[in-house]
């Protein structure tokens, strides 16, 4: 009896390089995870005079998952990919290993190298570490990810150990931090949209506190290095809290006092999401360490004096405006030129004890920042003068 078959191509897939080994994880119930290794002879230019120059062989590992959802989606997704020598061959071991499956490879460099498949692809969402406040001894990294976990890590000279790894958050754990005056105590936020705090002495099998004052996913927490007990939280919600660790149960000003975080300066030269921001160590004006004193020239202010004001042209590779700033007495800059004239004439001066006038008056508190930007992909460096009252 004549036997029948036929075969239908499912998906194709461009590995870029010469692929030359694919294998299927045999261990349920990892099953559906198929990894390719991939070969290319990289010819090096000829040099006149050098006959001998070596090649270089190049590979590249690829971990896909095979779901099969219909003859219109494609089933392969492609879950991680990593940069190698050549590979010559892939084995799967038959059995796990310390509780995972276990992939062979053997790659042109002469090496046999293993990797360890874990429970899904994650993403590290955060880290922070324990030396906030520069005495720490004993140099820690909390870090958390897109599986809700967070992890406590030791580093032990050139390499990192394990202290402790849970289940903090029910979806995405978007932020952790240490408290830089107890470092055994550590916060976390998610996507669940919950604030919880950990102390290592206890355990992590549950929270020390739990809080739901935000009202969407928590992504940001700073503890504060120069005010014992005092936090800072952020969340998509557009609010930042300032909290007391001693009280968790509201945060300050919750309960109808001054509010917790007065705005203080705005900087609104980024024409996309801002998503990173830092403070430096640095003052604006000061030079870099290790600089001669003085071998910079003060800087020219006399345009400033002159005009007053200050109108920057922003252009950035999707979109450029104008922003007009505020002058020194809050007003907002008029639109179009300022017609030349007079300087003013001087104020009379202020009695010297109300710090207000000639040399009396305090120098501003200034501040070196950095912030960026993720769609326009852009890095700004800027100045923060503050004046006290």
């Amino acid at each position: 009896m004549a036997c029948r078959s036929r075969t239908r191509s499912l998906q194709v897939v461009d590995t870029e390089l010469s692929a030359d080994a694919v294998e299927w994880c045999p261990v349920p119930p990892s099953q559906h995870v198929l990894a390719c290794g991939t070969y290319q002879l990289h010819k090096a230019p000829a040099q006149a005079g050098d006959e001998d120059v070596p090649h270089q062989r190049i590979g590249r590992l690829y971990l896909f998952e095979y779901c099969y959802e219909g003859p219109l989606t494609p089933p392969l997704t492609e879950l991680q990919r990593i940069d190698t020598a050549a590979i010559l061959d892939l084995k799967w071991c038959h059995v796990v290993v310390s509780g995972a499956p276990v992939l062979g490879m053997a790659t042109a460099s002469g090496e046999v190298q293993l990797y360890t498949l874990t429970d899904g692809p994650r993403l590290a969402l955060s880290l922070d570490w324990s030396t906030g406040r520069g005495d720490s001894s004993d140099v820690r990294v909390a870090c958390s990810d897109s599986g809700g976990c967070v992890s406590v890590l030791s580093l032990e000279g050139a390499g990192l150990e394990t202290v402790a790894q849970w289940k903090a958050h029910d979806f995405e754990a978007w932020i952790t931090a240490f408290s830089y005056w107890d470092t055994q105590l550590l916060y976390s936020g998610g996507d669940d949209s919950k604030l919880k705090g950990w102390d290592l002495r206890m355990g992590c099998s549950s929270p020390t506190f739990t809080s739901k004052r935000h009202t969407m996913g928590v992504c940001s927490i700073q503890s504060n290095p120069h005010r014992e007990h005092i936090l800072a939280t952020g969340s998509y919600d557009e609010q930042v809290l300032l909290w007391d660790g001693r009280n968790m149960r509201q945060p300050l000003g919750a309960d109808g006092g001054a509010a917790a975080c007065p705005t203080l300066a705005s900087y609104i030269l980024h024409n996309s999401l801002a998503y990173g921001a830092d403070w430096s160590h640095l003052t604006p004006d000061q030079p870099p360490p290790g600089s001669p004193e003085g071998s910079r020239p003060p800087p020219d202010t006399s345009l400033m004096e002159a005009v007053g004001h200050l109108r920057i042209q922003y252009e950035s590779p999707t979109a450029s405006f104008d922003t007009s700033l505020e002058d020194d007495t809050g007003r907002y800059i008029p639109e179009g030129p300022v017609p030349a004239g007079p300087p003013p004439p001087p104020a009379p001066p202020l009695a010297p004890s109300l710090g207000l006038a000639g040399d009396a008056t305090p120098p501003p508190v200034s501040a070196l920042l950095a912030s960026c930007s993720f769609y326009d992909h852009m890095l700004h460096v800027w100045r923060w003068d503050y004046w006290t009252a």
